[in-house]
């Protein structure tokens, strides 16, 4: 491959171009795979690495281990960064891809806690880390990467294939995962087939690494090799001095943040949504969802194409403010249209949780948890019941000292203080209560579950297929746009931090957000506050802050 500038060609895509886009998606889907894979099967590793804790708390520490990858992405942006700025992109994301391929494959042969103990869950972090560490170095890298090919005029298209990475690579890790199931059937792949899909990325990690070792160096890092103006400290350059700080910042309040909140209130929030908070079965709920993606996901490829001819800030910003308005409407339907006797009996018969403020926790326990968790204040019992069920309510402030009550429509519930009593009594009071509450609720309308008979399914994709519509319009630009606001010679340190503090953090932690918010006011759209004032946030920042860059001459 010629290392002239790409810049120049002002012709269709060409061979080499095909190449660079390819190898760079590849590899960016192959990583993705590898860190979806332990996502999805955080409830089989559960039992096999934290099997010295009860069944919820093993759940708890799984997801905790799968959230520790998110946490350290910003570090292996400014590690990798650095290495991109220094010794070349090709290289480094080389060097990213290896380290999530094998961290990934030892997993797979990763003994358990029955067979050394605390080592397992210990040596499992650490390895969830390098993953996060290498997926914080892979994406800066590929986007650098296919922007220093692309031609001008171009960069939004060319850097939107790589937008449709994770997508795809989650799509291939479910595949792989049924398949596996099929295959070897539930309780063989729950034993010891759980590995292979783990062990199947060795292959993966063997292609990307031949795919990529038949490209060049990136033409301009090729450039300033050259001609000696590489920088010495591309760390200090990006974050040590305030004019390329302050658009470090502004990178992440003003684009990323958005864009991630958006990103993951689209796709992964709106799955815990149907399933968790409107019991649509999972099978139906990721059905809906894999088929609003493959609907979708032609999206990021048109906008990063749009986005090279009326500039990546209208479209971000657009997507931001868009789903800013609309997120209550939408889930408000998905409510209407997924779960319409749910829908009907918070209309008909509200609940109110009428309480002693003081009486009541914040209950932040997963549904797995909840089991080994004892509430004992008339409050939590009440509102543990409620929140068991989706039943949406709203506080009302009692005399202090009073027991709390429950009115469902014209239905009132007197809680009882387990506290105050002891064994068999308190048992057969919380057995009482639960059983007048249930049959109140019950009564009312609230389901158990979703029927899939009522619901209306075109409905349902159609507002599914609109959220991820929203990340294509805000996922599809972003890495153009990032590419286009840093100088060469740090370019690769400076987009990827505030990327992955967007992503890894903003975005990575919004479905505990949210449903720390749900658990907090009762309310089930509660959660949406977090991604609309987030997104809110970046459409006015991005909007009086940050330039538009799609005519910028990035060789400079």
């Amino acid at each position: 491959m010629s290392t002239s500038n790409p810049a120049v060609h002002t012709g269709g895509m060409t061979k080499e171009h095909r190449k660079v886009i390819l190898a760079s998606s590849l590899g960016t889907v192959f990583e993705w795979y590898d860190f979806y894979l332990y996502g999805s099967l955080a409830a089989v590793i559960a039992v096999h690495f934290f099997s010295s804790l009860a069944p919820g708390p093993a759940f708890i520490m799984a997801l905790l281990t799968f959230a520790a990858g998110f946490a350290v992405r910003p570090f292996g942006a400014i590690v990798f960064g650095r290495l991109g700025d220094l010794i070349g992109r090709k290289y480094t994301f080389l060097i990213t891809i290896v380290i999530m391929g094998v961290s990934t494959f030892l997993v797979g042969i990763l003994p358990t806690y029955a067979t050394i103990g605390i080592a397992a869950p210990i040596l499992l972090v650490v390895l969830r880390c390098l993953q996060g560490l290498a997926l914080g170095g892979e994406y800066g890298g590929a986007a650098t990467y296919v922007a220093e090919h692309a031609p001008m005029g171009k960069r939004g298209l060319y850097t939107s294939f790589i937008q449709t990475t994770a997508t795809v690579g989650l799509f291939l890790s479910l595949l792989v995962i049924l398949g596996c199931r099929l295959i070897l059937g539930n309780e063989a792949f729950a034993e010891w087939g759980w590995r292979v899909p783990f062990l199947i990325s060795f292959v993966l990690l063997l292609i990307s690494v031949w795919i990529r070792m038949q490209l060049n160096e990136s033409p301009l890092f090729q450039k300033m090799k050259e001609e000696g103006t590489r920088s010495k400290a591309p760390i200090t350059e990006s974050f040590g001095n305030w004019s390329n700080g302050k658009i470090v910042l502004l990178a992440l309040l003003g684009a990323t943040a958005g864009q991630a909140v958006v990103w993951y209130a689209g796709q992964f929030y709106a799955l815990f949504f149907m399933t968790q908070t409107l019991k649509v079965d999972p099978v139906t709920a990721n059905l809906f969802i894999a088929a609003a993606l493959a609907i979708a996901t032609g999206g990021f490829i048109f906008f990063g194409w749009l986005s090279d001819k009326v500039g990546r800030k209208p479209i971000i910003m657009a997507g931001c403010l868009l789903a800013a308005v609309t997120y209550f409407p939408i889930f408000k339907g998905l409510t209407y249209f997924g779960n319409p006797a749910l829908y009907a009996a918070s209309q008909a018969s509200p609940a109110v949780v009428v309480a002693d403020p003081k009486d009541c926790s914040f209950q932040f326990v997963p549904g797995e948890l909840k089991s080994h968790v004892k509430f004992s204040n008339s409050c939590d019992i009440v509102k543990n019941l409620l929140n068991a069920r989706s039943v949406n309510y709203t506080n009302e402030a009692a005399p202090a000292g009073s027991l709390a009550a429950v009115r469902i429509g014209e239905t009132v519930i007197q809680s009882v203080d387990l506290s105050a009593l002891s064994g068999d009594e308190a048992a057969a009071a919380q057995a009482k209560l639960t059983a007048d509450l249930t049959a109140a609720i019950d009564a009312a309308g609230y389901p158990k579950a979703a029927d899939n008979s009522q619901m209306n399914k075109p409905m349902v994709l159609v507002l599914l297929t609109i959220l991820v519509l929203y990340v294509t319009m805000v996922y599809g630009p972003i890495a153009a746009w990032l590419v286009e606001l840093f100088p060469t010679r740090i370019r690769y340190t400076s987009m990827s931090l505030p990327y992955h503090i967007g992503n890894g953090w903003f975005g990575g932690f919004l479905p505990t957000t949210a449903f720390a918010l749900v658990l907090l006011t009762g309310n089930i759209y509660a959660g949406l506050w977090y991604p609309i004032v987030v997104a809110v946030m970046t459409f006015i920042i991005g909007t009086l802050f940050l330039k538009e860059t799609k005519d910028v001459d990035i060789t400079k």
